[in-house]
């Protein structure tokens, strides 16, 4: 398999991809959700069986780690060092950091789940940058890739400090990048 060299080839790839399919990406974003809610289902299960003693709780995990792998297989192939675990790892913190940012905005602390809501998503694109190729220890020179079509924003989501943090640095350009190219709105 051939290395993307830049975040333009990889742009371009994914407009051809999605012209045979378009329903690509938004299947790989829909199993990263899904993979997340197979991590927190594991860990559910573990917490089940300790609190009620109850022993058909823990029976369930391999299961459900069955399934959470072969889900992994489909966005994963093939990887090298340790990337598997690193992934699983920053699918499941990106699902926690959410989940507080939730019950930090339920309690009324808006500033507090809007910085977890921006980590939350940054763990989500430091996963997509991973496995993709665009985390390397070597420095390349990145084009920015061209503007996704125009949507339409909700006003909450222009009132997020995350616009604000994207002025730049490396992650903004990730977070950019996985805006416009993993797209779960493309149907």
């Amino acid at each position: 398999m051939k290395k993307i060299e830049s975040v333009q080839e990889f742009v371009e790839k994914l407009d051809a991809a999605k012209k045979v399919n378009p329903k690509d990406l938004s299947s790989d974003q829909d199993l990263t959700i899904g993979i997340m809610n197979l991590i927190s289902i594991e860990e559910h299960l573990m917490f089940s069986g300790a609190k009620t003693g109850k022993t058909k709780f823990y029976d369930l995990i391999n299961d459900i780690r069955e399934m959470r792998k072969n889900a992994m297989l489909k966005i994963i192939p093939a990887y090298e060092g340790e990337v598997w675990c690193i992934s699983k790892h920053l699918l499941a913190a990106s699902m926690r950091v959410f989940e507080v940012g939730t019950k930090a905005l339920a309690a009324g602390d808006k500033e507090t789940a809007y910085s977890l809501f921006d980590q939350s998503y940054e763990l989500y694109c430091i996963f997509w940058g991973l496995n993709m190729g665009m985390l390397t220890g070597e420095k390349k020179e990145q084009k920015e890739s061209k503007p996704a079509k125009k949507q339409t924003v909700k006003p909450a989501e222009v009132a997020a400090p995350a616009a604000k943090a994207e002025a730049k640095g490396g992650m903004s350009k990730l977070k950019s990048w996985v805006r416009n190219a993993v797209n779960c709105c493309i149907e």
